[in-house]
């Protein structure tokens, strides 16, 4: 009996779509995890995969992490998520984004689209005019939605801070180290709100002109992006791509805490245990960068404002007590505690 399709990743999803439009280019795939609790929301990736197997790995890995994301930020969403595959040059075109606003709208509403890494405000206008089930659109000021990057920077803000606490024993965030791997809008937001509260920062990104600048701007120190995550820190924040908490780089962490908006920071469930064995607190990734999810969701649901936004993401810190609480009553690695909750969520625990 086939179980998961020669997919590992593949987790009881609802449907998995691969979507090909040779006149404009586009080859994307749209997965749909679960829509248990509502229409299965999550972002689209535009991103130059090794081939399409790794595509589709990675939407299936998303999509069940927002399945996770949204039941965990008490949205009344399921989990979805696309991924449109670049070339080697990221060749963008309206056209293609367009022919991904149609294969959204084929889906009739089960799948809801919005900006995530190689996406912006401006695409999701585009896809918009082919397609109802789109959110991350420019709004007015007050208002729930626009660009989720700085929501979801604010949750992860305030789950380091409540990483600090647990871990640290401090609600001062003053000279507090936090080694950040990747600033780009999440990254970059989380090391402007941590500056500004005095901590010490080493940055690191891919993009040498963006980490100058940023250094030069925080008073933060450097490091190679495949090195930082071994930096001597009190807390190492990962804000790039997944699965880099290995076997190998979490046996050479030196930090107490892990709390960052990337998704999927773990590389395989058995490195959820490894993190607990080694004693370092971890801050399940679709609990702590919900804010944006938070942010597009309502937009989509038409429910509140940006000030409803805003109080949603301040309770990110309490579902992250909440699962650290449960990890220090059961014994259980805290990423293993946080599936169990999310799974009961959606009808699967």
């Amino acid at each position: 009996m086939i179980t998961d399709w020669g997919f590992p990743d593949f987790d009881e999803h609802e449907g998995v779509h691969l979507f090909s439009d040779p006149a404009t280019g586009l080859q994307a795939v749209i997965a749909v995890h679960s829509t248990h609790l509502g229409p299965a929301a999550g972002g689209v990736r535009f991103w130059h995969y090794a081939d399409h197997s790794a595509a589709i790995t990675d939407a299936l890995r998303l999509s069940r992490g927002m399945s996770f994301k949204n039941a965990m930020a008490g949205l009344p969403m399921g989990g979805g998520k696309g991924v449109v595959l670049a070339d080697a040059a990221r060749t963008k075109a309206p056209e293609m984004l367009a022919a991904f606003g149609r294969a959204v709208e084929s889906l009739g509403g089960r799948y809801v689209t919005a900006e995530d890494v190689g996406m912006s405000e401006a695409d999701m206008t585009t896809i918009a005019g082919s397609t109802r089930h789109v959110s991350g659109l420019p709004v007015a000021a007050g208002s729930a939605g626009g660009d989720p990057g700085p929501f979801t920077a604010m949750g992860v803000y305030l789950g380091v801070k409540a990483a600090a606490r647990r871990a640290l024993g401090t609600s001062d965030m003053a000279g507090v180290h936090v080694a950040i791997q990747g600033i780009g809008s999440v990254g970059g937001g989380l090391a402007r709100l941590l500056a500004k509260d005095g901590a010490k920062l080493t940055l690191a990104d891919v993009n040498r002109d963006r980490l100058t600048t940023f250094a030069a701007e925080l008073g933060a120190a450097t490091a190679e992006p495949d090195a930082v995550l071994a930096v001597d820190a009190d807390i190492v924040s990962p804000n790039a791509l997944g699965a880099i908490l290995t076997e190998g780089s979490i046996a050479a962490l030196k930090c107490k805490a892990i709390a960052g908006g990337a998704n999927n920071q773990l590389a395989t469930r058995a490195d959820g245990a490894r993190l607990h064995d080694r004693g370092i607190l971890y801050a399940p990734d679709y609990v702590i960068n919900a804010g944006g999810i938070i942010n597009v969701g309502l937009e989509y649901l038409g429910q509140g404002d940006r000030a409803e936004v805003e109080a949603r993401i301040a309770r990110i810190p309490d579902r992250l007590i909440e699962v650290w609480d449960e990890s220090d009553r059961t014994g259980e690695p805290e990423a293993a505690v946080a599936d169990a909750i999310a799974r009961r969520l959606i009808g699967r625990g």
